[in-house]
């Protein structure tokens, strides 16, 4: 029965990819697995033969089962021990380019984005700054242009964006209405937001910072070491890039190519 189903999820990764050209072959198998075995409770489905049956012949299925695939699990200002070391050991080096282009992989719903933006205006930097906030997931990608957030969930941040030297009142970002939290529009008027995915898409832009946290360990080493070729080909000369607390590209194809600048918040630069 286990390599049956080993065989199923085989059939159900390269099936998505032939027919709606998400690409998750390369995704770490435990994780696939994982989310697979889930969406089957969720559908209502014995086998994932049947679960591939349903999702190839109905687009909206397929859809319901990206969100299951592509959990997002986010919050502003996350680890704010990290904020403050961009605060303190980015920024000074950020304004010495007359412009800059930061590019969020693997965005979700927007946390990091706003948590970017806010940091940004408050070092003088977000006037000049182009936000390119990027995921596979179009559900998601919404969500964050809307900047609506559940307001007992902003309450919780605030405590992060505290730690991570924020200097005003969290509550100065947001409008609460109801049981929501609706986020400054002026703070997404620098972001681009756009459906790109790391293991089929190619560089768009030359950046100074990319930040890609909590993606990568959803990887295998081939597809992480795609990543890195495509973080190392879009990062400007010095240029920053910003990994997960469980992230590293010391032991990847491209480990002599980044240097770390602030190991302990995996904070690098390309060298």
């Amino acid at each position: 029965m286990e390599r049956n189903s080993e065989i199923e999820l085989r059939l159900l990764i390269e099936a998505i990819y032939l027919k709606y050209s998400y690409d998750f072959r390369d995704y770490s198998g435990a994780s696939i697995k994982r989310r697979v075995n889930h969406a089957l409770s969720q559908f209502e489905c014995n086998t994932i033969s049947a679960l591939q049956d349903k999702v190839l012949h109905d687009p909206a299925a397929f859809m319901q089962l990206l969100q299951l695939l592509t959990i997002p699990v986010s919050e502003m200002f996350r680890d704010p021990s990290h904020f403050l070391a961009i605060r303190k050991e980015v920024v000074p080096l950020l304004r010495t380019w007359p412009s800059i282009k930061i590019w969020i992989a693997g965005c979700s719903t927007g946390e990091e984005v706003y948590s970017m933006a806010i940091l940004l205006r408050e070092e003088g930097l977000l006037d000049r700054t182009i936000i390119y906030a990027t995921d596979i997931n179009p559900h998601s990608l919404e969500k964050a242009k809307q900047g609506i957030f559940s307001l007992e969930n902003v309450r919780a941040y605030t405590a992060n964006y505290q730690q991570a030297g924020g200097q005003c009142s969290f509550a100065d970002y947001y409008t609460a209405a109801y049981d929501y939290a609706i986020f400054d529009k002026t703070l997404r008027e620098n972001v681009t937001f756009a459906d790109h995915s790391l293991a089929t898409d190619s560089v768009f832009s030359e950046t100074q910072l990319i930040s890609c946290r909590n993606v990568l360990i959803y990887f295998n080493k081939k597809l992480q070491d795609r990543a890195f070729g495509l973080f190392h080909e879009s990062l400007c000369h010095r240029g920053f890039l910003v990994l997960g607390s469980k992230e590293t590209p010391d032991f990847s194809a491209f480990g002599d190519h980044f240097q770390a600048m602030v190991k302990q918040e995996r904070i690098y630069r390309k060298s």
